[in-house]
């Protein structure tokens, strides 16, 4: 019974890769790579992003995602590297996934103001289960539960062999950008990699699906300064990204005021209402750091799910005065302010 119960959880847990979706950041700006890998080096100086992700916070064993991401351009080789770490807990721990992954980026510079940059992502994804979380139906008393006088009843079943899955990833993707308009477009899971645990029905997965993101927008300048913390803009832009059944439509705006900056957006999966999005943050020099609330929309309603709280902290060494310099005499005519 114990054995049946945990190829059910599992089919549930593993719904996220068979029919939902990756992890995906409402501040998706402040996590550039986990958008599209060509946003690999489109600073001239080297780019840190920390990112934390709180979901149904009420429930115990609610979601957690969190990442840390490393960018470094070399304008010689007209091109960009990255690294990036992710990890997303679900249900306390019991299932964790976390991300390894190199990236690499190249620039084609088509005129004097529009540019391509391609993008090329490898990694590798470990799926792990945590057996001595689980609770198992002959653990549990048939009067007392689970919380006896005795506590759990040591179970009769043995874990399996495979609880920890490690798997290659592929992903690409491509950006198109000028002074003000940028458009793009990523691959993710390139190869379906198989993230099934069990491997007690090959029908059951048939490896991640396809996640493909398109993305966009535009920058309108408010203020001009000499550099960034005197400049005022508005960037509308659009995300939409399908994964197998699932298509999420991010649509809002990312507001730059000086030192200070904020936004909204309205998220819809097609099927239902989403969220909507509110940020607010500040700059200070080489530092950027956010908060962002997803206001449940659907069905689940704001009071029963908690909402999502997000951080995030992106330190771009371009705001220290040798890479202002730098840009001076360098073509670095691109719309990535909110990125930056």
């Amino acid at each position: 019974m114990a054995r049946y119960l945990l190829v059910i959880m599992l089919g549930i847990a593993a719904s996220s890769s068979l029919q939902g979706q990756d992890p995906v950041y409402s501040q998706f700006f402040a996590a550039p790579l986990q958008v599209n890998p060509a946003f690999a080096g489109t600073t001239l100086s080297p780019r840190v992003t920390a990112n934390y992700r709180s979901q149904w916070s009420p429930y115990q064993g609610g979601y957690n995602t969190y990442s840390v991401a490393y960018e470094q351009s070399i304008e010689s080789l007209n091109s960009g590297f990255g690294l990036m770490v992710l990890g997303d807990d679900e249900g306390n721990g019991i299932y964790s996934t976390t991300r390894f992954s190199a990236v690499y980026g190249y620039r084609v510079r088509v005129n004097e103001e529009v540019a391509i940059r391609f993008g090329i992502e490898a990694g590798l994804i470990q799926r792990r289960l945590d057996w001595d979380l689980l609770i198992l139906p002959d653990q549990i008393d048939p009067i007392e539960g689970p919380s006896g006088p005795g506590g759990l009843i040591p179970s009769e079943d043995l874990p399996p062999d495979n609880l920890n899955r490690r798997l290659l990833d592929i992903g690409a993707g491509i950006l198109v950008y000028g002074r003000r308009a940028y458009g793009g477009l990523s691959l993710k899971h390139l190869n379906s990699p198989d993230e099934n645990l069990l491997e007690v029905n090959n029908n059951l997965g048939i490896g991640i699906p396809l996640r493909v993101t398109l993305h966009g927008g535009f920058e309108i300048p408010l203020q001009t300064g000499n550099n960034r913390q005197e400049e005022a803009f508005i960037s509308p832009n659009l995300l939409i990204m399908k994964q197998g059944e699932f298509v999420q439509v991010n649509g809002g705006a990312y507001f730059g005021l000086g030192k200070f900056f904020a936004g909204a957006w309205y998220r819809h999966t097609i099927s239902n209402v989403d969220a909507a999005i509110a940020l607010a943050g500040v700059r200070h020099g080489i530092f950027r750091l956010g908060y962002s609330f997803d206001f449940t929309l659907s069905r689940l309603n704001l009071q029963r799910s908690g909402g999502s709280h997000e951080l995030s902290l992106t330190i771009n060494f371009d705001d220290s005065k040798e890479a202002q310099r730098r840009q001076k005499t360098a073509r670095y005519n691109d719309c990535f302010k909110m990125f930056n």
